[in-house]
């Protein structure tokens, strides 16, 4: 039958691939055209342009940009494209190998970002075509297009928060929203400090805690533009921004003049900055290692055990979605929180630059450096 020019420029247009026969999500084939008969959009994507690595070592040396073909979509998968995802220091060491857990070999990168719904299996009750989803938890393969994942594996976002925002919601913001809620019981005009108070996670902390009406001091490494890093920290809500350096002076006891002891510390970077932290406590509060960027031990004074029964404690958010993984409402009111100071715009995501996945040997290079003050975020 001849068609008009009309009739098949729409069947053109709703066209859409898909696949036929076994529903497991095992198997790779390429999806095949078929047309659609309802008013709904389906992806035609068949493959997938990645950041993988075959071996662990420096990321720079051996991830690679390479195309994979799709896997089928089954009964309880959907296909996703994703939107952004960021370059985290736990990404980096699990190429590296180094980090508590590390996928099979070989491993596309990432384990954080933000991702689109394009098709759902027959069984997927709790995703539509156009949702918004992040990683349930690690181990997903962030850095790539598109991918076929387990509904399970994933966790819905509302569409109006900001992609940026949305790609680093996570990891740092839900760290940060733990650690100020499970360790101590915080009120209003209460007092905490961190160090790394410019990292993903000390941002967080300082806006989430103002929020709360709640104190934060907070510690970063002296550098060359400290005036211009402690002024934005402070634009987020910091009470107060200090040097290491400070922390070893005299003026800290006038600053304790003006507010209470902090009730918790929050360290992600070990050694000496640690011990600090715990010498400004107040007498049984609470210190959580959440990181250890110095590569150095935590020393404990023997005083701070003695003569103030602090408490040491280690948090890791990996950890929490493991063991938090059939309270489905744990994780759903920590991230609806979130995403209500998004919305409120008392939570905003770190300063990010964003790159393309081509541009990959540039990003983890400035991932890496040394006094970074921004993520580096792949933009698909």
């Amino acid at each position: 039958m001849k068609l008009s020019p009309v009739a098949s420029f729409l069947l053109r247009t709703h066209r859409i691939y898909r696949t036929s026969g076994s529903l497991s999500c095992n198997k790779r084939v390429r999806h095949e055209p078929v047309f659609l008969k309802n008013n709904f959009s389906v992806s035609a994507v068949t493959d997938s342009t990645a950041l993988l690595y075959r071996n662990h070592g420096e990321p720079s040396k051996v991830i690679q940009l390479e195309t994979l073909d799709l896997q089928r979509i089954g009964s309880e998968c959907v296909l996703v494209k994703m939107l952004a995802a960021p370059i985290n220091p736990s990404d980096l060491n699990m190429v590296q190998g180094t980090y508590a857990i590390l996928p099979s070999l070989p491993a596309v990168g990432g384990n954080e970002g933000v991702c689109q719904v394009m098709e759902v299996g027959d069984k997927v009750k709790t995703f539509k075509v156009g949702d918004w989803a992040i990683p349930r938890d690690a181990g997903l393969g962030t850095w790539r297009t598109a991918a076929v994942l387990k509904a399970d594996d994933l966790v819905a976002l509302p569409k109006d928060i900001p992609l940026l925002s949305a790609a680093t919601l996570g990891v740092n913001p839900c760290t940060a929203f733990r650690m100020l809620s499970d360790f101590e019981e915080l009120k209003p005009g209460d007092t905490v400090i961190q160090n790394a108070a410019n990292s993903g996670v000390g941002q967080a902390v300082i806006q989430i805690a103002a929020a709360k009406g709640i104190h934060t001091i907070n510690v970063i490494r002296d550098r060359p533009d400290l005036q211009q890093l402690s002024d934005r920290l402070k634009a987020l809500g910091a009470t107060h921004v200090l040097t290491e350096e400070s922390l070893r002076r005299p003026e800290m006891k006038e600053l304790f003049k003006s507010l209470p002891r902090p009730k918790l510390a929050m360290n992600g970077v070990g050694g000496k900055s640690a011990t600090e932290l715990l010498r400004h406590l107040q007498s049984e509060g609470t210190m959580v290692t959440y990181g250890g960027m110095a590569k150095l031990p935590v020393i404990v004074p023997v005083s701070a055990l003695i003569f103030k029964d602090v408490k040491i404690r280690g948090f890791w958010v990996t950890q929490w979605k493991k063991d938090h993984k059939h309270d489905e409402d744990s994780l759903r009111n920590m991230l609806d929180e979130l995403c209500i100071l998004i919305c409120a715009g008392k939570l905003s995501a770190p300063a990010c630059t964003e790159v393309g996945l081509r541009d990959f040997q540039k990003a983890l290079e400035n991932a890496m450096k040394p006094y970074t003050s921004t993520k580096q975020v792949f933009v698909m």
